[in-house]
This record gives structure tokens, C-alpha cells and sequence, in this order.
């Protein structure tokens, strides 16, 4: 497969990723903003999904209708849903021939969707609610139909390869975000309200009652988030299929690149995998968290690097 094909292909999976990511946590804040007695700050949302300066971050951090339609809409910030939604139209667009039919119609529908002028002004004035709940059911109709008309070749593993790095980050970025706010403390007794809207916002809220019998602690939080393999949200997870996807990749022409980049995927899977909260509390939840994203970025930088550089 071409360099620019399979970096267009990994793009297109990362943006849609991030998209979903991003509509998640906004209906769930918006709900929990709503329930929020005291003034609910908006800025770990901004801090996870956007690069916006934090003078201008202190501006809006308290005004919920400003930041959905910062997030959402706004075509200055790039990692708005409206952004994403057109990056990934235009990297499936550029390689349609590797795509199937109904995955390009799919993303085309998404991105009519999102520019619709009517949105904006239902999150400014009316439910947001119905208007997130509709971009992520638009969403799991993409995801559905990778899942049964894209044939299982290189392309749809530099999809899944996009996908679950996407994943991983997101998760760890969610952890950072929300653990900083107890100043990483795993005896911090937070509201359990707190650590639901946290579930919420991950799709792991049900999977956490079914697993886990004791309270909602931070414990039990970060051992579904980073090491409960049957949570499709998990680190270990999302680290564990990105390995399987990367390894159907492995041919006699890339050797130097599949052994430098297996290298790195095994050694992060096996510093999560053989871990635990004992190992996490002696070296620190912060730089612990901060050790992961650093090998993650690595790995896509690596993948820049072997795989997408345009010769």
C-alpha cells in the first residue's frame, strides 16, 4: 500500500475517533452540569480536547453554550467535531478507491450533518442534548459499517492502528485531567457522583457496576481504565488491538520498521500489562500516566517515521 494511502486511511480513523471522544464528554458534562449545584467549570473538557490558550480558556470555562458551540461548530478551532468531521471527509475523499462505497456516503452524510446551520443555533438555544445525541448515533453508523464492508487488508488495519492509539491517548488524557484535580491523590474521597460522570463520559458506567462490586473509588476507576481488558475504553485494550492490527502489517520488505515499531508496541503493553496499583502508587499516578503518553506518542511518531513518510 501506498505511504499516502495508508497515512490517509490512519488520519481519517484518529479524527473519527477523536470526533466520538469529544461528543461523549460533552453530553455527559452538559448533564452533569445541570445537576452541578455550584458553578460547573467546563475546562478539563477544553484541556482534553482543545489547544485554545488558557487566558481565553478562563473566559469561557464557566459558560456551557459558548464551549459546545467552541467544540462543536466552530470552524477556527481544529479540533472542533465540524473540523474533524471535514479532515476526515478530505483524507477519505483523497484515497476513495480504499474505501468502500458506504463508508464515503456515510462520511459525506456526517459532514452535511454537521454543517448544517440549524445546529448551532439548537446549541445555543435549544437542547444540545438532542443535537450531540444525533452526531453520535451518526457516528456508530460509520463505526458499524468499517466493521462489516471494509475488507480485512492493509487498509483496515491502518484504521484500527489509527483508532486504538487515538483511544489510548484519550484515555490517559482523561485520567490526567481528572486525577490532576485531586492532585493525583488516590485517597482523595471524591464525590462517587464525580467518578459516575467520569464512567459516563467513557461508555463505562455499566461495564464498571457488572466488574466491580465495591464503591466507586478511585482504585477500582483506574484498574477498569487502565488494565480491565474486557473494557473496550481500557489502555491495555485499546494498546493490546493496536498490536494485533499492527501485526498483520509484517511482510519481507519492512522488516527494519515492523522490528523497531513491535519493539516499542510490546514493551508499552508489557509495562501496562505487568503493573499494578502498588507498582502506580510507588512511582507516582502522575508521572506513571505521563510515562504512557510519552510512549504512545512515540509509537505515532514512529509510524510518521517508517510508514507515512512520502517518498
Amino acid at each position: 500500500m501506498l505511504s499516502r494511502v495508508a497515512n490517509s486511511l490512519y488520519w481519517m480513523s484518529r479524527y473519527m475517533e477523536r470526533c466520538d471522544g469529544i461528543l461523549r464528554l460533552l453530553r455527559v458534562n452538559y448533564a452533569y452540569s445541570q445537576d452541578e449545584f455550584e458553578k460547573f467549570s467546563w475546562r478539563p473538557v477544553l484541556m482534553i480536547f482543545s489547544e485554545i490558550p488558557p487566558e481565553e480558556m478562563e473566559r469561557i470555562k464557566y459558560e456551557g453554550r459558548k464551549v459546545l458551540q467552541f467544540m462543536v461548530t466552530d470552524k477556527l478551532n481544529m479540533n472542533s467535531v465540524f473540523c474533524l468531521i471535514s479532515k476526515s471527509r478530505e483524507n477519505a475523499r483523497s484515497v476513495q478507491d480504499n474505501v468502500t462505497k458506504e463508508l464515503w456516503q456515510c462520511l459525506n452524510d456526517y459532514y452535511h450533518k454537521v454543517r448544517e446551520e440549524g445546529i448551532a443555533v439548537s446549541l445555543q438555544n435549544n437542547d444540545p442534548i438532542s443535537v450531540i445525541d444525533d452526531l453520535v448515533e451518526q457516528g456508530m453508523h460509520y463505526y458499524g459499517i468499517c466493521e462489516i464492508t471494509m475488507a480485512r487488508g492493509e487498509g483496515y488495519y491502518f484504521m484500527n492502528i489509527g483508532k486504538y492509539l487515538e483511544r489510548a491517548m484519550q484515555s490517559v488524557d482523561i485520567l490526567n485531567v481528572k486525577f490532576s484535580e485531586l492532585n493525583y491523590s488516590l485517597e482523595e474521597r471524591s464525590d462517587p457522583t464525580y467518578w459516575k460522570y467520569l464512567l459516563l463520559s467513557i461508555s463505562g458506567y455499566e461495564v464498571f457496576l457488572k466488574s466491580y462490586r465495591s464503591a466507586l473509588d478511585s482504585r477500582n476507576i483506574l484498574h477498569q481504565i487502565v488494565w480491565n481488558e474486557h473494557f473496550p475504553r481500557s489502555i491495555i485494550y485499546s494498546v493490546k488491538r493496536l498490536r494485533q492490527s499492527f501485526e498483520t502489517l509484517k511482510t519481507d520488505r519492512n522488516s527494519e520498521a515492523y522490528k523497531s515499531l513491535s519493539f516499542m508496541i510490546g514493551k508499552l503493553e508489557s509495562h501496562i500489562r505487568y503493573t499494578d496499583i502498588k507498582d502506580l502508587e510507588a512511582m507516582g499516578l502522575k508521572d506513571y500516566l505521563q510515562q504512557i503518553k510519552k510512549e504512545l506518542l512515540a509509537i505515532g511518531n514512529a509510524f510518521n517515521h517508517y510508514y507515512f513518510a512520502f517518498n
